[in-house]
């Protein structure tokens, strides 16, 4: 077996969407006040986002031995190691089960007396398996699977912080997870055309005017709730400088915005991480600014 093809069938770059689990503990050092003097709550995340590096991989393993012949016919996932025959179905089959305990060994660490995180990531991993053995083929149920995992991500972040979800919080979560997941349909169904059925027949479900008008819709909701998250009086009134979030809403709308266009120009906007880990220089430096504003209106 070769280590380097199970590391690329692993996927590690998709880890970036566990920052979602980082989410609850950001605004926790902020209501406390002094980020270095709570390393206890850092290391109880920092193992929840481990397990769910571990569980989310474990699970990629899976799907791509499901999918290695559809895969092969892809004009990108043929190259993936399971379906270009780098990887054994065998052996990534057992890399996925020592990665699934391995995610329920960080979820038992991570977990705290606000909640159980090993619940929460055994949770994710089930439904993340009936939707690669079943629900990725039935039409927006398929999308809703995808946001919920997100939303498990928060609420297990929420849980290994000892902090209380913000309801705004999670709706907003729940809008920009939709809005990612149709977001890729929209842009497989650009990428394969005509021919899309072969790979997977629900994209021949999904219409282009479809997936326009539902994300217009998700774009909308994701920014009031994010909108009334900042401006929120208990949001406020739990940190010390919480009205300065509002300037934060600005960097959201714009990085909505050039998601869409990325999307609609083709330019990688069908992969979030992808877009995130430095393939559009404008939404990741965007990025970094929204992520300054929130520090500076947290922590001075």
């Amino acid at each position: 077996m070769s280590l380097s093809a199970l590391w690329r069938a692993m996927r590690p770059h998709q880890w970036v969407k566990n920052v979602f689990v980082l989410a609850a503990l950001v605004f926790r050092l902020g209501e406390l006040g002094d980020p270095t003097g709570h390393l206890g709550l850092v290391s109880k995340v920092l193992l929840a986002f481990f397990a769910f590096c571990c569980g989310a991989s474990a699970i990629y393993l899976v799907n791509d031995c499901l999918d290695a012949e559809t895969d092969r016919t892809h004009p990108t996932k043929r190259t993936r190691p399971i379906a270009a025959g780098e990887l054994s179905i065998h052996a990534a089959l057992i890399a996925a089960g020592c990665l699934m305990l391995a995610a329920l060994a960080f979820g038992w660490g991570a977990s705290t007396a606000s909640g159980s995180v090993v619940v929460i990531v055994a949770g994710y991993m089930a439904l993340q398996l009936l939707y690669s053995l079943k629900l990725k083929h039935v039409v927006i149920v398929d999308a809703f699977v995808i946001a919920s995992g997100f939303l498990l991500r928060v609420v297990a972040g929420g849980y290994a912080a000892e902090a209380p979800l913000s309801h705004w919080l999670v709706l907003c979560t729940l809008f920009l997870a939709l809005f990612l997941a149709l977001c890729k349909r929209r842009a497989e169904i650009d990428l394969l055309g005509d021919d899309r059925g072969e790979h997977r027949k629900i994209l021949l479900e999904y219409t282009p005017e479809f997936l326009d008008q539902t994300v217009v819709v998700l774009t909308a909701c994701a920014i009031v709730s994010y909108t009334m998250y900042t401006v929120d009086t208990e949001t406020v009134d739990k940190f010390s400088h919480g009205e300065a979030l509002i300037w934060t809403v600005p960097f959201v709308v714009f990085g909505l915005f050039r998601y869409l266009l990325l999307v609609r120009t083709q330019r990688g906007g069908g992969s979030p991480t992808r877009v995130l880990l430095g393939g559009d220089g404008a939404f990741l430096a965007n990025a970094l600014a929204w992520l300054a504003v929130v520090a500076l209106a947290l922590f001075l």
